[in-house]
């Protein structure tokens, strides 16, 4: 699709498709809430119309802005930075989010990290595999998920797959994360399931979960009933 020069023409129905979905979640107490990320290639990105197309789509199908979140890689970055800064600032100020995909893969310097009007940067699952298996790899990861925090980025881990790389990314102070140790790809219909699912689960068992947290309260002391 790339060769052919269909990126733009094929990701914007990958937007209309996403603000659908979002629509049809609306009215689903369990759905209503999230955010549905999408990627955006460089092609699509640089399209002079990129900006009216994903808001005229926002508002045919009644979405919420912050709904939405558009994923790009670091080959926006071989470009003129400036459009691509001016793009994602209107599109922000609208309410729409941005993260830097599959980062340390690309062509970003930290002079272009320090630039981007981001929200989120999502570390490569390559740095992920590598974080336990080599004291280098240890440090690399925990440097990354640092400079991501230090710059005020949400954080998520690609491709986690074991408990133990959630429990090290977790620790290095990771916000959320990705991958099969979570859940495999799925079609819509099938997550919103997953989804409803869990949220009836989480339902169920919040009252157990409170009476045993009020159960291992400390009692409060009674006051002190004496005589004058």
């Amino acid at each position: 699709a790339e060769a052919a020069g269909l990126m733009p023409l094929l990701g914007g129905w990958v937007i209309q498709e996403a603000c659908r979905t979002l629509a049809l979640w609306s009215d689903d107490p369990a759905l209503r809430t999230l955010t549905l990320a999408v990627n955006v290639s460089a092609d699509q990105f640089q399209v002079d119309d990129f900006e009216a197309s994903v808001m005229d789509t926002i508002r045919l199908h009644g979405v919420e802005p912050a709904r939405l979140k558009i994923e790009l890689t670091e080959s926006v970055i071989v470009h003129d930075l400036a459009p691509v800064i001016a793009k994602i600032d209107n599109l922000r100020a609208a309410g729409i989010g941005f993260a830097l995909d599959d980062f340390g893969t690309g062509y970003s310097s930290l002079s272009y990290l320090r630039q981007l009007p981001l929200d989120q940067l999502k570390i490569d699952r390559s740095f992920v595999k590598e974080s336990l298996d080599t004291e280098r790899g240890t440090a690399l990861a925990r440097s990354i998920v640092q400079l991501g925090l230090d710059l005020g980025f949400v954080v998520l881990a690609e491709g986690i797959e074991t408990p133990a790389q959630h429990a090290f990314l977790r620790d290095c102070g990771c916000h959320e994360f990705q991958g099969y140790l979570f859940g495999r790809p799925m079609p819509a219909d099938a997550f919103a399931a997953h989804v409803r699912e869990a949220t009836l689960r989480t339902a169920e068992t919040a009252p157990v979960l409170l009476r045993d947290a009020l159960a291992d309260r400390p009692k409060r002391a009674q006051p002190f009933a004496g005589t004058a």
